[in-house]
C-alpha cells in the first residue's frame, strides 16, 4: 500500500500562484510515477500532469501546460505541482495518486494509489 496526502491548496485570485505538495509513504519503492488530477464540481475527474520518479520525465494536460510544474524530490518521496498563471476554471479539488506500471498515462485507471485531495479555489 502507498499513502499519499495532499497540501497546499487554498484561495488564490486569477494570476496568482500555489504549490501543491504530495507526501507519499508506505510501499514507495512500488511507485513508478506520480500523477495530479482535478476534478471540478459536476464536472469528470481530469488528468493535469505526470512525472516519473526515477529520472524525471513528465507529461501535462494541454489545458495546463506552460503555466504548471510538476517535479519531485524522489528521496523524500515528495512531489510537487508549482501552478502559476491561474484562472478561474483550474478551481477544483487535486488529487495526487500513485502509479505502480512502467509508462506515464492520463488515465485514471492506470493509477493505483490516490490522495484525498485538497481544494484549489480561484476567485475572478
Amino acid at each position: 500500500q502507498v499513502q499519499l496526502v495532499e497540501s497546499g491548496g487554498g484561495l488564490v485570485q486569477a494570476g496568482g500562484s500555489l504549490r501543491l505538495s504530495c507526501a507519499a509513504s508506505g510501499r514507495t519503492f512500488s511507485s513508478y510515477a506520480m500523477g495530479w488530477f482535478r476534478q471540478a464540481p459536476g464536472k469528470e475527474r481530469e488528468f493535469v500532469a505526470a512525472i516519473k520518479w526515477s529520472g524525471g520525465s513528465t507529461y501535462y494536460a494541454d489545458s495546463v501546460k506552460g503555466r504548471f510544474t510538476i517535479s519531485r524530490d524522489s528521496a523524500k518521496k515528495l512531489g510537487y505541482l508549482q501552478m502559476n498563471s491561474l484562472k478561474p476554471e483550474d478551481t477544483a479539488v487535486y488529487y495526487c495518486a500513485s502509479r505502480n506500471t512502467i509508462g506515464l498515462v492520463t488515465t485514471q485507471t492506470g493509477y493505483d494509489y490516490w490522495g484525498q485531495g485538497t481544494q484549489v479555489t480561484v476567485s475572478s
